[in-house]
């Protein structure tokens, strides 16, 4: 094959073509006007038919995730079934992000919600904690790297709500948030959260029902997450020293006004660009040239 010749097809192109061939009957519905319950259906009866259940991650009342291999080729993809809203997957749809995962499809029914999305393949943060700390050094660039995630999601209008080391996995240099189940839109004509999310000694104070989370529970979160990664305690406990620490302790103030608004802009996603056809043909065209140039000085050689 020659598609390795053309630069235009990242991996991220590919991983869409792959998709929309593997569930062209779910694209299809959609592309011809279909309905989110079509979707949903189809869905579910193409992940029974096409793949086979690893093994449950995570199991509870609102629904469970799951860990899906293809029959045919093996590749791996992380199924979410649970009781909720698809808001924040059905945004993510398409986005191109290293340090999110990238969203396959989700669909609605019956308050029911189907999400099939990338496999990260790595250790989660908690996992890695276990053994030992993290160097300053190291931490800073995993909480840049999640500000990259956290940049994508608030840019969106989407708060995360469950930034945790559980989910965050390391895959080779990237630190990936995952687990978007607690996530919601921000919707600026509602005074509170419809519901109470979040994990205790990460969740930031007003996610208890005292206000609106907006992109400074996320913040709050990740000052917590970093204090963790630095000490191994929460920053009520034990402050981290240095300039991290005092981060860390704006990052954690109890009154939303007095924290960060918002995490540096360091990363510029976009959704994945479609190769255009005429770029192509012009790749496989300077290929055959090239081609026909080499075989002709080989034949001047020969003679």
């Amino acid at each position: 094959m020659f598609f390795h010749l053309l630069p235009a097809f990242t991996s991220a192109h590919f991983l869409c073509i792959i998709t929309v061939n593997s569930a062209k009957k779910i694209h299809y519905v959609r592309s011809t006007g279909g309905k989110v319950r079509a979707i949903y259906s189809y869905l579910l009866s193409s992940i029974e038919q096409d793949y086979e259940t690893v093994r449950t991650l995570k199991s509870s009342e609102r629904g469970c995730v799951s860990l899906l291999q293809n029959r045919q080729n093996g590749t791996r993809f992380i199924f979410r079934h649970y009781r909720g809203n698809r808001e924040v997957y059905r945004k993510l749809l398409g986005i191109s992000c290293p340090n999110l995962p990238q969203i396959m499809e989700a669909a609605e029914q019956d308050g029911m919600v189907a999400v099939l999305e990338e496999y990260i393949q790595g250790d989660s943060l908690a996992y890695l904690l276990e053994g030992a700390l993290f160097s300053p050094a190291e931490a800073r660039k995993i909480a840049l790297q999640l500000c990259n995630a956290l940049w994508v999601l608030h840019k969106l209008g989407a708060v995360h709500r469950d930034i945790k080391p559980e989910n965050v996995i390391v895959r080779g240099r990237e630190a990936v948030l995952i687990d978007f189940d607690a996530s919601r839109i921000f919707k600026s004509e509602t005074n509170h959260d419809t519901q109470i999310l979040g994990t205790t000694g990460y969740a930031a104070p007003e996610q208890y029902g005292i206000t609106q989370t907006d992109d400074r529970a996320d913040i709050y979160s990740l000052g917590v997450l970093l204090n963790i990664m630095l000490t191994g305690k929460h920053p009520s406990r034990e402050l981290a020293s240095g300039r991290l620490g005092r981060i860390v302790q704006k990052c954690t103030m109890v009154n939303p006004e007095k924290r960060y608004k918002s995490v540096p802009l360091r990363y510029n996603y976009d959704k994945p660009e479609k190769p255009r056809i005429s770029r192509v043909f012009g790749y496989l065209a300077r290929f055959f040239i090239l081609f026909q140039t080499e075989k002709s000085s080989r034949e001047v050689v020969i003679s």
